[in-house]
């Protein structure tokens, strides 16, 4: 059961995030949290180029149980800077 989609939920955008972390095999809670946020962001940023930042705030909200916009300033910092490394590459 995707149980920590409920806090992706509130944001609006459980559908498109969970549709897209079932096509790179991610079906369950339990799934995403050994993935972990940034991995999961990595492989959706492979598979579908124009998701954003706010893709990975959701991911680590998920997995946190808290709405992504709790997230403490030195998570987003560290989330921020992983996902500009990706444009990097």
């Amino acid at each position: 059961m995707f149980i920590c989609s409920i806090r992706i939920w509130k944001r609006g955008i459980l559908w498109v995030v969970k549709t897209k972390l079932f096509s790179i095999g991610v079906v369950s809670s339990e799934e995403l949290i050994r993935l972990g946020s940034k991995e999961a962001f990595y492989q959706l940023k492979e598979k579908y180029p124009n998701v954003c930042l706010v893709h990975l705030y959701a991911l680590q909200g998920a997995i946190d149980n808290i709405d992504y916009d709790k997230l403490s300033d030195e998570v987003k910092l560290d989330l921020k800077q992983f996902s500009d490394s990706l444009k990097e590459k």
